[in-house]
């Protein structure tokens, strides 16, 4: 009985194909919250996947109606094996983003899960069903090696991330003793670089909004009308650049931090990102001035035009568009309050001639909260030993990530400090079609959190 027998009978499982196995499998419900008709295939996923796989483990299983309509099924599992134990909270969900079935390259199938060289290709692999089931092929392993984890486990699978995890919070209120532990351990997201281990401790927020123009009835000839009346998307591509500036930096002071913390920046000083092989090329000249890469998107907030649309692009003509909107993003740091981000957009528009510019969220428009953790924390330095002792390298330790998740909710609602530990990379195609997982990063997730949870097991080495 070792930690080092149980991290190779989880990297064992990878390499019979057992690990694959069950991913497939899991891969292969096409469990988006994106898309009604597949709503029973959420629920299929917690009892026919989840659930049982967690009953053979010891865990105590229910499913909960989520608190808000709309809202997918939600699992709280729990395996209790002493009073005086460390209690680890870990999270996953099941969801995924729609398949896109047409757009995948030949030979592929969102809900088929292929392996090409390191490559293992199918929708959730990287977000999140390939990251939750390393996670709980860790604990499987932890179990068959000693026979016990040696701290007290609960788990909570949410189906609803990819909508906005609607309920999530409420839920965290309603079940907040329950769901209550020392520290959470999950996995989601990327690493900064694909061949170094990241432990992230919080991520950025995200807010979504529209931007739009509408001034009149119609469309009318840009001949007999041009000089004489105004132009929607010109009107609100102005009003965009006055927002945010040619090389993306943002302009209005009330949506960005005031300065970057000093522990922030000392914290990001050994991070670097890197997409892969596959990734864009990081541009120098892109973002808020005088900041690092890492600083820019780990440290502070952005401004985001996810989409424009005025006139009809797909058959053009000559008349001038009466209407135009945008569809708006900003992800943000904890220095800022997101609700103040609206109000601060009117206030500047209004104050620029741009009246007739209106910014609003809509039913569809949601937020996440920014979270974010100092790597000083005992959890943090805890968790970072044990990745170092797995694998015989540090880990690249981030206050919070760039992109979003329902941190909050164990962060603020439960009151967790929150430990991330990302299976995937930025290159990933997450969302996209071809999303895939890189299987030297699946091997080495699996090594890694197997040491974690063994970790958590031993008697007087955990911060309490």
């Amino acid at each position: 009985m070792s930690r080092a027998a149980a991290i190779a009978d989880a990297t064992g499982r990878f390499d019979d194909g057992s690990f694959l196995e069950d991913l497939a499998r899991r891969v292969a419900i096409p469990s988006t919250a994106q898309e009604q008709q597949h709503r029973p295939a959420l629920y299929r996923y917690l009892r026919e996947e989840i659930g049982p796989t967690l009953a053979d483990m010891g865990y105590g299983c229910e499913i909960f109606e989520n608190p808000v309509a709309g809202g997918g099924p939600l699992l709280v599992a729990e395996r209790h094996e002493g009073d005086d134990l460390p209690t680890v909270l870990t999270y996953g969900h099941g969801d995924v983003v729609r398949g896109l079935e047409s757009e995948w390259r030949d030979g592929l199938d969102p809900w088929t899960m292929t392996r090409e060289g390191d490559r293992i290709y199918g929708r959730g692999t990287a977000d999140n069903k390939g990251q939750h089931s390393i996670n709980l092929a860790a604990l499987a392993s932890v179990l068959r090696v000693r026979g016990a984890l040696g701290f007290n486990s609960k788990i909570l699978f949410d189906m609803s991330e990819e909508i906005g995890s609607p309920g999530l919070r409420e839920f965290g209120e309603q079940q907040r003793e329950r769901l209550r532990a020392d520290v959470l351990i999950g996995s989601d997201g990327p690493r900064l670089v694909p061949d170094e281990p990241t432990i992230f401790l919080g991520t950025r927020g995200a807010i979504n909004f529209e931007l739009s123009v509408d001034l009149r009835a119609g469309g009318h000839h840009s001949g007999n009308w041009g000089g004489l009346i105004s132009n929607a998307g010109i009107r609100l591509v102005h009003a965009l650049a006055s927002i945010v500036g040619p090389k993306g930096e943002i302009r209005i002071p009330a949506l960005k931090p005031e300065r970057l913390l000093p522990t922030v920046r000392d914290a990001l000083a050994g991070c670097r990102v890197d997409g892969g092989e596959d990734g864009p090329d990081i541009e120098p000249g892109w973002g808020e001035p005088g900041l690092t890469p890492v600083e820019r998107v780990f440290g502070w907030n952005t401004f985001e035009v996810l989409a424009f649309k005025t006139g009809n692009p797909d058959k053009v003509v000559n008349a001038i568009p009466p209407r135009a909107k945008a569809w708006c993003q900003i992800r943000f740091t904890v220095d800022r309050d997101p609700d103040t981000f609206i109000p601060a957009i009117r206030q500047h528009l209004d104050r620029n001639d741009f009246a007739d510019v209106d910014v609003a969220q809509t039913e569809d428009d949601f937020v996440m909260h920014a979270t974010r953790l100092l790597p000083d924390h005992p959890w943090v330095e805890w968790a970072a030993a044990s990745v170092e002792r797995t694998l015989d390298r540090p880990a690249m330790v981030v206050p919070n990530l760039g992109g979003s998740l329902p941190n909050d909710i164990f962060a603020h609602v439960i009151g967790v400090p929150t430990v991330w530990v990302p299976h995937s990379y930025a290159s990933c195609s997450q969302h996209a079609p071809n999303e895939h997982l890189l299987a030297p990063i699946v091997r080495e997730g699996l090594a890694m959190m197997t040491g974690l949870f063994w970790d958590a097991g031993e008697r007087g080495t955990t911060p309490r």
